[in-house]
């Protein structure tokens, strides 16, 4: 088995490391089957109620592994070059967008093209003051994949998005931050630790209810009113119903605090 894509668990919190730092952590196809699957077992875990993305060496992740891309088109393998954007890109966009628990990216170094895409997917972006992003697709003249033309403008506007979209550069981590890219920016040499602190709070939190909060956030995004209101009364009634929130309200009465298990 590849270990391009690392797993592992530890007190609700699953990490998955993208690990071919040689390559800055591209993307080949192995890498790709490799991570999505990895992503969806994780979402699919009851015992996993945290996921942390993050990378090996000196990049987060470069996107598409562009030695294997150029074989391709050399091949006119029209099939596997384009194949990859619905079988590996799509389904890793979605899950960490679309799964019913919290998602960290942890940027250790740079986020290109679809690593940068990846990065927009998760819930918060804790980076390294040594990383920045850069949405490199035009660069090698191509669209945008990986649910960035989604997420990218509901995180800095349609406008900013676009510039930087037609006009590819490495945004530092401050101006991250400044942007709304970022969502913290650490000392790359507290990043683990910052990642840690930070999955340990979600983990021992309501998950099951940010988990819906998340889905009803997505939802919203490309739904009206009235059906955004609909989709609340599903998520509010199926977190009702959860131990957390019985537990939850027995707390405040009594003026402790809640433990939450995330069932």
């Amino acid at each position: 088995m590849s270990d391009s894509v690392l797993y592992a668990v530890d007190a609700g919190v699953a990490t998955v490391t993208l690990n071919r730092p040689d390559a800055m952590n591209a993307l080949d196809t192995p890498t790709k089957v490799l991570l999505r699957d990895t992503i969806l077992g994780a979402a699919d875990d009851p015992a996993v109620r945290v996921v942390v993305l993050t990378g090996t060496g000196r990049a987060f992740c470069v996107g598409q592994d562009l030695k294997e891309h150029i074989g391709l088109l050399q091949a006119n393998d029209q099939a596997a070059l384009w194949s990859t954007v619905p079988d590996h890109f799509a389904p890793i966009a979605l899950a960490l967008a679309e799964m019913p628990k919290p998602v960290i990216a942890a940027i250790n170094g740079v986020a290109a093209g679809a690593g940068a895409s990846m990065a927009f997917a998760c819930d918060f972006r804790v980076v390294a003051d040594t990383a920045g992003f850069n949405l490199a697709f035009t660069g090698i003249a191509l669209s945008c994949d990986t649910g960035i033309s989604w997420t990218l403008p509901r995180l800095i506007g349609h406008a900013k998005a676009l510039e930087l979209l037609y006009f590819p550069r490495t945004v530092p981590a401050g101006e991250s931050l400044d942007l709304g890219l970022a969502t913290s920016v650490v000392p790359a040499a507290d990043l683990e630790t910052a990642v840690a602190e930070l999955a340990a709070k979600l983990a021992a939190g309501p998950t099951v209810a940010y988990g819906a909060v998340r889905q009803s956030l997505g939802y919203s995004a490309s739904h009206t009113l009235a059906e955004a209101l609909v989709f609340e009364a599903g998520k509010m009634q199926q977190t009702g119903a959860t131990e957390d929130h019985h537990n939850a309200v027995e707390s405040f009465v009594a003026k402790t605090k809640p433990t939450f298990t995330g069932r």
